[in-house]
């Protein structure tokens, strides 16, 4: 059964401040007092981040946690398995909200160290412990995050988790963050430059920060952010023989945020190429082909041979479907992205959560809902409005285009990444002769002089060699209904505009 959070009553204040130089804000079961100078960095609209954060720590406490518990027993020789033993660090601290919400929703916490660079973040952080009576759990530390971290373990110091919410990107952070963590401790990652990730202006610098370069143009291009930064994060832990589990991997507004379990795994570090692919993205049409940089063979006797990846086949400059250029991006993380049954447990302590106290329990449920209905055999997802303005048709209804997919024998899901596209298993070739197929159908009235001879839609539909293997057919079924069914739920799938002028902040100076 779940342990309940400690509740909002049991929190005592222990100091006495002069509110007029403050403005007191509470969010969660804590209250700090934000200078009304503001010179530390606040953002209310990220409280859906510290509420899933906060939920996601304590899930994976009780999946991870009996392991971490007999260990410690065995090395402490601990009888009593209630005594607290989570070690929690919040690299970049800022006001301490976060820290301070750890230290009173997660049960079994026995330390957060809170550190910042700055010395007035690092005050706020103390007057906010004492404010709220955790000062015996939250520990301010001033300092540089990195060098926190390296000698945090080289002191033999590491923590079961570790969170790392800069303003930007993680990436400087990461390599440090990989060797300070413990075996099978727990990753919580941000970043907010999704015009780096998932943006056209930048691919030289997404390519210096991530090591891979992004989808640009695309409906896809918030996954391809989320499995650019695994790719990162897989390359820093694989140097120190450890490999990650991704655990919850979102795109959220306008950043993405990752719950990765890392575990020390020589043997699983081999198999890393075969988790790492370039992708070809056609300029025209958007059709993607997948490209492993490695091959993992397993033997009779169980064995694994590990190789390299074969190219692709009939593939060159040209797409295949239209024949405008092909673009590379990655080398990005082609492996899945979440655990069904590290979201299950989320979603299960958020419905037992106060909504006094986790306010975006509601958008929790919806977004994780669609996570775990998403496929995790696939990559990338399309919209219906986005190839059908390119074959000039109109735009099929979803559960039409997901009806004709099974039909044809592939899975086909949503996302939660952006509302009413489709994530498939079917290959592009499929998915343009579905298309073909439905103007057939079910647009008698399409007219091929809309389209000019030099469009990506018009080599489409006159390109003989694009068609479905098998017969089409548009009656629904049930992974459509499937698909309805959660369409119809009366869930919050996507973040509404809460206020004026919302999403990143403006940095701290």
């Amino acid at each position: 059964m779940s342990t309940p959070p400690p509740s909002v009553s049991e929190a005592t204040t222990t100091t006495t401040i002069d509110n007029s130089e403050f403005n007191p804000v509470t969010e969660g079961s804590a209250t700090i007092l934000f200078p009304k100078a503001e010179d530390v960095f606040y953002n209310p609209i990220q409280q859906f981040n510290r509420d899933l954060s906060t939920l996601s720590i304590r899930a994976w406490s009780e999946i991870y946690g009996e392991q971490l518990i007999k260990k410690r027993k065995h090395d402490q020789d601990e009888p009593d398995n209630q005594r607290p033993y989570i070690s929690i660090l919040e690299a970049l601290s800022a006001t301490g909200l976060r820290a301070v919400r750890y230290a009173k929703e997660i049960p079994r916490v026995q330390r957060v160290v809170a550190n910042d660079f700055l010395a007035e973040a690092v005050k706020s952080i103390e007057r906010n412990a004492k404010y709220n009576g955790v000062e015996n759990i939250v520990v301010p530390n001033k300092g540089d995050a990195n060098a926190y971290m390296h000698q945090s373990k080289a002191d033999g110091k590491l923590f079961n988790v570790i969170d790392l919410d800069p303003y930007g990107t993680a990436s400087p952070f990461i390599d440090a963050a990989i060797q300070s963590v413990s075996n099978d401790g727990l990753l919580l990652v941000t970043c907010t430059d999704l015009a780096v990730l998932a943006g056209g202006g930048y691919p030289e610098k997404c390519f210096a920060l991530y090591g891979g370069s992004p989808l640009i143009n695309h409906d896809a291009a918030h996954e391809a952010a989320l499995r650019l930064v695994l790719g990162m994060i897989s390359n820093s832990a694989a140097k120190y023989k450890k490999t990650i589990e991704p655990l919850m991997c979102l795109s959220i507004d306008f950043y993405v945020r990752l719950f990765i379990r890392v575990k020390t795994s020589p043997a699983e570090v081999k198999e890393l190429g075969s988790k790492m692919s370039t992708q070809y993205m056609c300029s025209g049409c958007g059709a993607i082909q997948d490209q492993p940089l490695g091959k993992v063979t397993v033997r009779e006797n169980g064995t694994k041979k590990f190789g390299l990846a074969q190219a692709p086949q009939n593939l060159g400059p040209l797409c295949s479907y239209c024949g405008f250029v092909n673009h590379v991006a990655g080398p990005m993380y082609n492996g899945k992205l979440h655990n069904k049954d590290f979201i299950s447990k989320v979603l299960e302590l958020n419905k037992d959560a106060s909504d006094e106290i986790y306010k975006t329990r509601k958008r929790i449920e919806g977004m994780l809902t669609l996570a775990q209905n998403e496929l995790d055999d696939a990559q990338f997802y399309f919209k219906p409005e986005r190839v059908s303005s390119i074959i000039k048709c109109q735009v099929p209804p979803l559960k039409v285009l997901i009806a004709g997919l099974g039909n044809l024998g592939y899975d086909a899901s949503l996302t939660h990444a952006i509302p009413s596209a489709i994530k498939t298993n079917a290959p592009w070739g499929e998915i343009w002769g579905l298309l073909k197929e439905y103007v057939k159908q079910r647009c008698p009235e399409h007219k091929m002089d809309k389209l000019s001879e030099t469009t990506a839609g018009y080599r489409i539909l006159t390109n003989e060699n694009v068609k479905c293997e098998k017969e089409v057919s548009f009656e629904l079924n049930e992974m459509s209904a499937k698909v309805e069914k959660l369409r119809k739920l009366k869930i919050t799938r996507y973040q509404e505009n809460p206020q004026k002028n919302w999403g990143p902040k403006a940095k701290p100076q």
